[in-house]
């Protein structure tokens, strides 16, 4: 029976395919096993999603197969992750029962559009992959009205995507000829656009926006939706086409553990551990806070400097060289104007113990880097 130690980690996302890759370059396959769980076996960039909306891409061109990852000596289970015993340092899944000994639990928030009322029946989900062709259809045959882009609760993942959804939909009904005769308006439940940038970035992003004719609405939290009409607590609007970004909760398994804070993530420090030893929590699953009042985003770089933090930090343990590592906070976010440009939203969340945050000008350059970002991480991990 073999001996050596075993990483399983849980989510094949932006965290856990940085965690085992970069365990993997640490250790060859014989002196440590590396195993990732998920109920899907495909990987997609986020930020693809609006590719496929806008018809510039399609879903095939868009992912990756996680079972691929036994190219890289990873091995690759497609199951539901049912519980975990901390105790006897097993999960059970759908298919089996696995013991670790290390664990990287790295499964993401789900996204939660029963949570408001009216929202499946009367409106798209932005961010499910199987909504994507309709709302490509939807933008394609309308003629005139008003679309709505609501974001309905914070926090939510890859903070900018509701505002480069706004730009790049008028983009294309720009290139219809009839943007004139369509109103786009996003309503965000903040008071700026977006809190995890700072004050300084959220005028400039508004400013973005409100450049093309968007209608900025804050302070704006939804509670229910009825056909072609918004519910919000202080006001009602109406819409002909809704784009929702759905409330973010974390996984069942997750919020019922006891590893769950409020409002039912995993609350962690900068060395991603839990209070389990040799359990280790990254990405969307967790909340790190950065202040008072602020967080790490919620976003895939972020989730995979998470996962290169964890992975030095096993590795430390492992080869008992007693290294603690500390996330550094240090990423960034593209915003695509639908000009064929893009800005960066540079974050450096630990920075002298403030959070500095800084948007560039928008380039063509920059939007090259954001298909290279994709193609790089899609490249490295498979």
């Amino acid at each position: 029976m073999s001996t050596i130690p075993h990483v399983l980690v849980l989510g094949g996302g932006f965290g856990g395919l940085s965690v085992s890759n970069e365990l993997r370059k640490n250790f060859d396959p014989a002196s440590l096993k590396i195993t990732i769980i998920d109920k899907k076996d495909w990987f997609m960039v986020g930020f693809s999603k609006l590719w496929i909306i806008n018809g510039t891409r399609t879903f095939e061109n868009s992912t990756a197969s996680l079972k691929d990852l036994s190219k890289k000596n990873i091995d690759f289970l497609q199951a539901e992750i049912l519980n975990i015993d901390f105790q006897q340092k097993s999960v059970i899944t759908s298919n089996d029962k696995i013991s670790y000994d290390y664990l990287v639990i790295s499964m993401g928030s789900r996204l939660a559009p029963e949570r408001i009322p009216g929202l499946i029946d009367h409106g798209y989900n932005l961010y499910d992959h199987d909504q994507l062709l309709e709302i490509r259809k939807r933008l394609e045959e309308i003629q005139s009205g008003k679309i709505a882009i609501c974001i309905t609760s914070m926090p939510y993942k890859c903070p900018p995507a509701p505002y480069e959804a706004c730009l790049l939909i008028d983009s294309m009904l720009r290139k219809r000829g009839i943007r004139d005769k369509i109103e786009i308006s996003i309503y965000c439940p903040a008071p700026i656009t977006m809190p995890a940038a700072g004050s300084e970035v959220s005028k400039q992003i508004l400013e973005m926006v409100e450049s093309e004719s968007v209608i900025f609405h804050n302070s704006s939290k939804l509670k229910t939706v009825e056909n072609g009409k918004l519910i919000f607590e202080n006001f009602e609007s109406n819409f002909d086409l809704l784009l929702a970004v759905p409330p973010h909760i974390a996984p069942k398994l997750i919020y019922e553990s006891e590893l769950a804070n409020d409002p039912g993530f995993i609350k962690i420090d900068r060395d991603c551990k839990t209070k389990f030893e040799n359990v280790y929590a990254i990405g969307d699953v967790t909340v790190l806070p950065v202040t008072d009042s602020m967080t790490v985003p919620k976003a895939g770089v972020f989730a995979e400097g998470e996962g290169m933090t964890v992975a030095k930090n096993i590795t430390s343990k492992i080869k008992q060289t007693n290294e603690l590592t500390l996330y550094d906070g240090i990423g960034g976010c593209f915003i695509e104007s639908g000009r064929e440009t893009a800005s960066l939203i540079e974050v450096d969340m630990f920075s002298q113990e403030k959070p500095m945050t800084r948007l560039t000008s928008s380039t063509e350059e920059n939007l090259s880097k954001k298909f290279e970002f994709e193609r790089e991480r899609l490249t490295k991990w498979f």
